[in-house]
């Protein structure tokens, strides 16, 4: 399975946080599963921190870089693709994330409920 996974789920992987449910887990942690992450979730995070809204541990971008995530680019087609979405959830990043996981074929992992009106290709774990 390809996987898109959502931004405050890298931030629960990575911080093995007790929010991450048991079956995120286990997709994530599958190695015949390819997880993605987005440009859009590190602009979400640095933003988020130099806002003050998000604390990072000081070994946030070691441990990030020790995982296996695959980088997904941010093209022109997934830009255009928010467009077209219906306005179920009114955040910018995540509307990006849906758009991109849409255009690329990819299974967006997610615990946010409100982003699975979006389709079948959102799984809420």
């Amino acid at each position: 399975m390809r996987l898109l996974i959502d931004t405050h789920l890298i931030l629960w992987w990575i911080n093995d946080d007790p929010s991450l449910s048991r079956v995120a887990c286990a997709l994530i942690s599958d190695p015949s599963n390819t997880v993605f992450i987005s440009p859009v979730s590190m602009w979400e995070i640095w933003l988020k921190k130099s806002l003050g809204k998000l604390n990072l541990p000081p070994e946030f971008e070691a441990a990030l870089a020790k995982e296996q995530f695959e980088h997904i680019p941010l093209t022109s087609a997934h830009t255009r693709g928010v467009a077209d979405l219906p306005w179920h959830h009114r955040d910018p990043f995540d509307r990006m994330l849906i758009a991109q996981a849409q255009a690329a074929d990819l299974t967006f992992l997610t615990a946010d409920e409100q982003l699975v009106p979006y389709g079948t290709f959102v799984k809420r774990v």
